[in-house]
């Protein structure tokens, strides 16, 4: 019976406990080293640390490395000997307290602890909404424009033309309804301790959405975002108009703010992250050194470097980087 993980993630690689851990199991080994070997991050709440250990003893592992991070989960990376089964894998992934994220000997991941780039969505992504959708609901259009904004995201409408469209269903209603959003705006769980983290080691953090000032304006100052990009609706005499003006932040601006931020900020190559969790996101995460699906569509799924399918944002630190 292998003891638990809860003290030996949360310490330090010479720890006496888990040395002795690693003496009736694996040898421990330290982030960073044997690059040259498959690799398999898990990370998971201390809750299913039992239910965890259960799966690993199918696995061919040849050490084991803790991960340390400011983060309430616990992480560890596992050297294979060999490339694991897909049919483990599929375990994995339906595993609803686990991500998991399989490296390759070639594979880099960015650099934690050193400044890096993060650019992510808003909606459905550093909220756990959709603002229109919001909106339209307290304009009483809320069927109307959900049903576009579906159709949006999986990448079977033009992002322009949607957009216009369902910001035309707000035409007339009261401008109250943004602050009153802003008041309750639900946070994704694990956003604020990874923006955290993030800036702690020097990163860069901004938003890019689909979406409207008021909410991006809203997360940059409860955050301390170094920038914040949507679309500005227009608005007069206290009532929707019914129209956004300027650029429309669509897939191909989200991408622009990747590059042209990685230059602002002179952010060494392989430290751009990018997260999203819709079509629209598909070209920034393309154009991110480490692109991240967030309980994401399809599309968008199929092209990331990494998934996080059940867990929250503060999955991210564990698939970065921590050099000792």
């Amino acid at each position: 019976m292998l003891p638990a993980f809860s003290h030996l993630t949360r310490s330090s690689a010479n720890n006496s406990d888990t040395y002795r851990f690693q003496q009736q199991s694996w040898p421990a080994a330290v982030e960073g080293d044997h690059s040259h070997q498959w690799r398999l991050r898990l990370v998971f709440p201390a809750a299913v640390e039992a239910e965890v250990l259960a799966q690993l003893s199918a696995f061919p592992i040849a050490a084991v490395v803790c991960l340390q991070r400011q983060q309430p989960l616990l992480g560890l990376e596992l050297l294979l000997a060999t490339p694991p089964e897909a049919a483990l894998l599929d375990v994995l992934t339906e595993d609803a307290a686990l991500e998991w994220l399989l490296l390759q000997p070639t594979d880099t991941l960015p650099e934690l602890t050193q400044p890096g780039l993060l650019v992510m969505d808003m909606d459905s992504t550093a909220i756990q909404v959709e603002c229109i959708d919001e909106l339209a609901a307290a304009a009483g259009v809320g069927a109307q424009v959900a049903a576009v904004t579906e159709l949006a995201m999986q990448g079977e409408l033009d992002f322009e033309q949607s957009l216009r469209a369902r910001v035309a269903k707000l035409k007339g209603a009261d401008t109250a309804i943004i602050e009153q959003l802003c008041e309750r705006l639900p946070l994704t769980p694990g956003l604020a301790s990874m923006i955290a983290e993030l800036q702690q080691h020097g990163w860069r953090t901004v938003v890019a959405s689909g979406g409207f000032t008021p909410f991006v304006n809203h997360l940059k100052q409860l955050l301390a975002l170094d920038a914040a990009y949507a679309n500005e609706l227009v608005l007069q005499d206290g009532k929707f108009v019914g129209e956004v003006t300027g650029k429309v932040v669509d897939a191909a601006f989200k991408a622009a703010v990747v590059t042209e931020s990685a230059a602002r900020w002179q952010i060494a190559d392989g430290q751009k992250v990018a997260i999203g969790d819709g079509a629209n996101d598909i070209p920034m995460i393309c154009c991110a050194d480490f692109g991240l699906a967030y309980h994401a569509k399809p599309k968008l799924a199929a092209v990331a470097d990494a998934r996080i399918r059940h867990l929250g944002l503060e999955t991210l630190p564990f698939f970065l980087q921590a050099r000792g």
